[in-house]
């Protein structure tokens, strides 16, 4: 499930304009943007007792009316979205120099190109440009300005106030998301059974118990990532290569310090 209601600005102006309101949050954005999250009690607050709340289909002339006032110092947007198992909608209104310049624009079908969704086509609207970047499930589809600013990064607009309150950036979040995923890549190493043991690898080296048998160990496991598994002279040979980068002086033939076997 996915909910966004806010207002989409470039980020000093977005927060000079949420300093005069008493439940304004501005959450960071990328490419220099920022928004302030339309909960119920920023909607109520800005257009009084207006029925539908920030979801509404119609919008309250008093909310239109602060839009104006605001993008008086700066083109804004209100965007609106929602979606549950695939299905949902788009909606987006662009305000420049107190009036609207673009939209209201909403979409539920998706049929034409991702530029003219709502949410992109708004953000191109404010200046936002494509990086060139694309998605890595599908080098030919370049990441859209949604994505570019990093509007998923939360999933509703209680997310979204949390985030602003806790002062984060689309930075603190890809840290986070790479940080789980190398735990999980640790994870799934460590459940590999490495071709060679600690004992045999110990042996093969001649080096004692400690980290260095660990960090043989998970060289091999690298290793089995790689390539699958070894047949026991490979993986031996390839450790030998790996202790010798490593400095540890090892016999090509047999075990280190000792003589070939027989």
């Amino acid at each position: 499930m996915y909910r966004l209601a806010a207002v989409v600005a470039e980020a000093g102006m977005l927060r000079d304009r949420v300093a005069g309101t008493g439940h304004g949050v501005v959450a960071v954005l990328g490419c220099g943007m920022a928004m302030a999250p339309v909960g119920e009690a920023l909607f109520e607050e800005l257009a009084g007792p207006a029925r539908g709340g920030p979801f509404s289909a119609r919008m309250p002339p008093p909310f239109a009316k602060v839009m104006a006032e605001w993008s008086g110092h700066g083109p804004l947007a209100f965007v609106q979205a929602s979606f549950h198992g695939g299905d949902g909608y788009q909606a987006a209104t662009v305000w420049r120099d107190g009036t609207p310049a673009w939209g209201p624009v909403f979409d539920d079908r998706f049929d034409g190109p991702r530029e003219r969704w709502p949410i992109n086509a708004a953000l191109a609207q404010l200046g936002v440009q494509p990086s060139g970047r694309t998605y890595p499930w599908d080098p030919d589809l370049p990441v859209d300005l949604f994505d570019e600013v990093g509007l998923g990064l939360e999933r509703d607009v209680t997310d979204w106030l949390a985030y602003g309150r806790a002062g984060l950036t689309p930075a603190h979040i890809e840290a986070r998301a790479q940080e789980a995923e190398r735990r999980d890549a640790e994870r799934a190493l460590a459940r590999i059974r490495p071709d060679l043991d600690g004992q045999a690898i110990m042996s093969l080296l001649g080096i004692p118990p400690g980290p260095l048998v660990g960090a043989a160990m998970r060289h091999l496991r690298q290793l089995h990532v790689a390539h699958g598994p070894l047949p026991r002279e490979e993986a031996e040979a390839a450790l030998r290569a790996w202790a010798r980068g490593q400095g540890i002086d090892v016999n090509p033939a047999g075990p280190a310090g000792g003589a070939p076997p027989a």
